[in-house]
């Protein structure tokens, strides 16, 4: 698996459409999707994912450089339900399909998006490795170099995997990435439904680089948090043996969603090619994690979007958006 830094071909989105996760925001979360999209089309190409019905709206609103593809779809969250996209030494790209059961069974109706992967790659025509592990894609992140980063508890979680052992998580996350290293932090973020998939906790900018979201208020639900998962960053090394650096970026205050705190974060950002797609909440830290996102990243233009109607919905813009990297497809008949 690449790190997100790496080249894209392209990027992997699907249209909002189940009404009870934004409930009356439903048609502002559409537009605010729209805006992700068009933003990281101007660096890379886009296709969106669109029930039949939903597609004259989706092009209409996202415009002609976004792709629209009719797809029967449950919901509209692609890093957790797209396929995790896979690279060889010769640059020819698979995918993983990951066992998707609803977040542990949140939504019973994922049928749809149980197929997701698949009917992804059968259009790309890339080989499909089916994993025996219930993931979602935003509970991993790595460095392209072979180290990975996962919050423990969204995947040695008993709705999803029960009875399984951290070995035996890193035996199969081994198998299917290629990787070797492995650090797991210990908390997401309070309140995330997702039981804290580390996009909203800790990411790769660079092998040997994470970023952090942080707070410095001993009475934020997230502190005790952010102190264990800076301690275990501390004490790690990557597959390559450094030591890693590693960057707060403050999260944005309290925020108000349908079941109570909303699980804000910086780090919830899309890398796209020369260019970063970040949230902004509405917040008086906006404007310092655009600078620490700009200092990190002096070599790609940083656009900051507001997020508020997708983040009520449950997720960010990194969790609406899948990278597929720059390969030529793995075809089954060249294996």
């Amino acid at each position: 698996m690449p790190g997100e830094f790496e080249p894209h071909a392209r990027c992997w989105m699907a249209w909002p459409c189940r009404r009870s996760a934004f409930g009356a925001r439903l048609e502002a979360a559409r537009a605010a999707y729209a805006s992700v999209a068009r933003a990281i089309a101007v660096f890379e190409p886009l296709t969106m994912l669109a029930n039949p019905s939903d597609v004259p709206e989706a092009s209409r609103l996202c415009g002609p450089a976004v792709t629209i593809l009719s797809m029967e779809i449950d919901d509209s969250w692609t890093r957790d339900t797209g396929p995790t996209f896979l690279i060889d030494e010769a640059r020819r790209a698979a995918g993983v399909d990951w066992i998707f059961n609803g977040w542990g069974g949140i939504y019973p109706d994922h049928e749809k998006d149980a197929q997701m992967a698949r009917k992804i790659l059968d259009h790309l025509g890339m080989r499909r490795y089916a994993a025996d592990l219930v993931l979602e894609g935003g509970g991993v992140h790595v460095d392209g170099r072979g180290t990975l980063l996962a919050v423990e508890p969204a995947i040695l979680d008993d709705r999803r995997n029960p009875g399984m052992s951290r070995k035996e998580a890193e035996n199969i996350l081994s198998a299917y990435l290629g990787v070797k290293q492995f650090i797991w932090l210990p908390f997401g973020l309070e309140n995330d439904e997702t039981a804290g998939h580390v996009d909203n906790a800790a990411c790769f900018a660079r092998p040997g680089v994470v970023l952090i979201n942080w707070t410095s208020d001993p009475l934020d639900g997230n502190y005790r948090g952010c102190r264990e998962n800076m301690a275990v960053l501390r004490a790690s090394r990557d597959a390559s043996g450094r030591t890693l650096e590693v960057i707060q970026i403050e999260q944005p205050g309290y925020k108000e969603g349908k079941e109570g705190r909303m699980a804000l974060s910086y780090i919830n950002f899309y890398l796209a090619n020369g260019g970063i797609v970040m949230p902004a909440f509405d917040d008086p830290r906006d404007q310092a994690a655009l600078e620490t996102i700009r200092r990190v990243f002096p070599d790609r233009k940083v656009v900051q979007l507001p997020v508020l109607d997708i983040l009520y919905g449950g997720g960010g813009i990194h969790c609406i958006t899948q990278q597929q990297p720059e390969g030529v497809p793995l075809f089954p008949h060249l294996r």
